[in-house]
């Protein structure tokens, strides 16, 4: 967090609480004009502190109630089949997140279904049908305690 002041760090929590506040309502709750809030957010964006503004949605609203995470072991650790692998799981659209990870298992994988059906489909039709894959250790979750985006700036 190099060169970042705190006026810095309350922006980006209070963008991190809700990215639609507007230059004004931060600048009201920082006591700054809008001119210096403005060029700070694009400082921000620029130096790629924040990356995308995004929606976070629902996701039991949006048919998606099981949450799995999948601990998936590779036959083989060359640098062109981890690529393909990881290639062929990052276009996967039910995959939420995806990590390289030590040890019992190579990677894991969070991935958000309607149901067991969608589940079995996804293992049979997509994660079985990737060649590198030697193991897939599933397990679901049955529910959450804390799901959150933001990052604590001390």
């Amino acid at each position: 967090m190099k060169g970042l002041d705190e006026i810095d760090k309350k922006i980006l929590m209070l963008l991190q609480e809700n990215s639609r506040i507007t230059n004004k309502e931060l600048s009201e709750q920082l006591g700054l004009s809008t001119t210096p809030i403005f060029e700070r957010v694009k400082k921000l964006e620029k130096s790629g502190m924040i990356t995308k503004y995004v929606a976070l949605l629902d996701r039991k609203l949006a048919g998606k109630d099981l949450l799995a995470l999948i601990a998936i072991s590779l036959k083989q650790h060359s640098r062109p089949l981890i690529n393909s692998f990881m290639n062929q799981i990052n276009a996967l659209p039910e995959v939420l997140e995806f990590f390289h990870t030590t040890g019992k298992s190579d990677f894991i994988i969070k991935v958000a279904i309607a149901d067991m059906e969608e589940y079995q489909d996804f293992i049979l039709n997509k994660l079985s049908s990737i060649d590198e894959v030697a193991n897939l250790e599933t397990s679901f979750v049955m529910s959450e305690i804390k799901s959150s985006t933001a990052l604590v700036l001390n």
